[in-house]
């Protein structure tokens, strides 16, 4: 057994997941609602910059959080760009999942649980 085969058996059917044509579904309808491409684009951003300010250890206010939050929420009454977050997080859900099970199966190996 090829161990990188299987992981490029697995990357194929990550590529032809119905999460990853619901996202490319969302991007392309997205992409032609110049506006929608806008908000998300701003909100992508600023996520970015968050998520970096975080790994450098520097903790954003909670009322950055809460403005963010916000933003989530004005960002998915946008039916196109809620659909995209919905399909963003089927897919995360999939990786941690994996991501998992393949911890779980060397866990033995640094004392945890054979799986």
């Amino acid at each position: 057994m090829n161990i990188y085969d299987k992981a490029n058996d697995l990357a194929k059917a990550l590529r032809e997941s119905t999460e990853v044509e619901e996202i490319t579904s969302a991007m392309k309808l997205i992409e032609a609602d110049p506006e929608a491409k806008a908000m998300l684009d701003n909100f992508r951003n600023q996520q970015m910059e968050l998520q970096q300010r975080m790994m450098s250890g520097d903790m954003p206010a909670p009322d950055e959080m809460e403005k963010m939050e916000k933003l989530f929420e004005v960002l998915s009454l946008n039916l196109n760009i809620r659909r995209l977050f919905d399909a963003e997080r089927r897919l995360s859900v999939i990786i941690e999942d994996v991501n998992k099970i393949i911890a779980d199966s060397l866990a033995h190996l640094y004392g945890g649980a054979e799986a």
